[in-house]
């Protein structure tokens, strides 16, 4: 197999939950390029906030969110290129991903509103990465209604 590079995120911004690397950077089998893997990014921030989520308690004591797709889904993709500048050391970028695997906790709700912010991103689909949305029963936090995990290429 060949070498890998784990790039991991300066310790200012939002950490993994577990033991894993934000991307991990593999050479292509002909040397001409290199892969970089993205792990599923969401909205959260280094202060442990979510981009997208308001956290409100009334004076009883309930506490409600008040979630924004777009906003959270603009900032998944935000990260996501902060990953891959970081990772490839400025030479590659969003429109580099090739394959995207999108989750969301309600695509009757939010599917809409992902594709708008994903389509500012990719306004050609000529040119937007092969994508796979899927709707799961739950993700890491309640705060969380998007996280995107990919695949870019650079040479």
């Amino acid at each position: 197999m060949a070498p890998t590079t784990p790039y991991f995120r300066p310790s200012n911004h939002a950490q993994g939950l577990a033991n894993y690397p934000h991307a991990r950077t593999v050479p292509s089998n002909n040397g001409q390029g290199s892969y970089i893997y993205v792990s599923g990014t969401s909205s959260r921030r280094g202060d442990g906030t979510f981009v997208g989520a308001i956290r409100t308690e009334d004076a009883t004591g309930k506490v409600t969110l008040d979630l924004d797709i777009r906003q959270q889904t603009a900032s998944v993709l935000s990260n996501i290129h902060a990953d891959i500048q970081a990772a490839s050391e400025g030479k590659a970028g969003i429109h580099d991903v090739v394959d995207a695997t999108v989750f969301m906790t309600s695509i009757s709700d939010d599917y809409s509103g992902m594709n708008e912010e994903w389509n500012r991103v990719w306004p050609d689909r000529t040119t937007a990465p092969a994508r796979t949305t899927v709707e799961v029963r739950a993700l890491p936090r309640e705060e969380i209604l998007v996280e995107i995990k990919c695949v870019a290429y650079y040479q």
